[in-house]
């Protein structure tokens, strides 16, 4: 079985999951709401630093208030203390609308599929267990290299139809699968033994080696051009001697 393969028997696997819970959910009646999605630990650090800064504003701002004016009064504290803690509550609650990633389409430059993977992964990598966050990190590394390869590539090319099939459909399916299983369901075995999350990182272990190897078969091809081209040099030039000048 190749590593193509591999990546979307976990596909299937997952969707075997989600029918099932789509079927107990039917069974129930209409779904709960999601739960709203958990701020990642870089928004977490963002709003407490954003807090941190409004604090330290207030307090410079009464500090300096206090020295000019000769004092601020009561209701003058009290307008401050309201105006910070309405600003803090504000930092806190507020979500910025993040851009969608945009889908995949047929007429997408190789370039733009690789970038489009890298923005999902960054975008997905903090809903998945930690063995999968590490093997989408590993992947992500890789992408680089593989959109210098594919760039100036044809995208009826057979290998860069089998990127654009790997990069810009199976693994964004399999990652979308993964995220729509409920957490509750996570834990459930299928009949190879596997829960989803062992599930989503044997799919992503199968993709890596899948990349890996599509980046190899790229670079052989440019080493291959580069040995026929210096052979070509070598046998001309060798016949004919050195071009000399008129």
């Amino acid at each position: 079985m190749s590593d193509t393969d591999r990546v979307n028997q976990s596909i299937a696997r997952l969707d075997e999951v989600l029918h099932r819970h789509d079927r107990i959910l039917a069974e129930r009646g209409p779904a709960a709401m999601a739960p709203r999605k958990p701020l990642t630990r870089t928004q977490l650090i963002q709003k407490a630093v954003s807090i941190g800064i409004v604090l330290v504003l207030a307090l410079v701002g009464t500090t300096i208030a206090g020295l000019v004016l000769g004092g601020i009064g009561l209701g003058g504290f009290f307008s401050i203390v309201i105006a910070t803690l309405v600003i803090m509550a504000v930092i806190a609650f507020w979500r910025p609308r993040e851009r969608p990633v945009p889908a995949y389409q047929d007429n997408m430059t190789n370039a733009a599929v690789v970038q489009r993977l890298g923005a999902l992964l960054a975008r997905k990598r903090h809903l998945l267990p930690p063995a999968a966050a590490r093997r989408a990190d590993a992947i992500s590394a890789q992408l680089p290299m593989l959109e210098s390869q594919l760039s100036d590539m044809a995208t009826l090319d057979p290998l860069a139809q089998d990127a654009r099939r790997l990069l810009g459909r199976h693994l964004p399916d399999l990652i979308d699968r993964y995220e729509r299983v409920p957490s509750e369901y996570r834990a459930e075995r299928d009949a190879e033994g596997l829960n989803v999350d062992e599930r989503l990182t044997q799919g992503l272990d199968a993709a890596t080696t899948a990349i890996d190897e599509l980046g190899r078969k790229l670079a052989r091809d440019d080493v291959d051009a580069f040995q026929t081209q210096g052979r070509f040099i070598e046998d001309r030039y060798r016949e004919d001697g050195p071009i000399r000048s008129e």
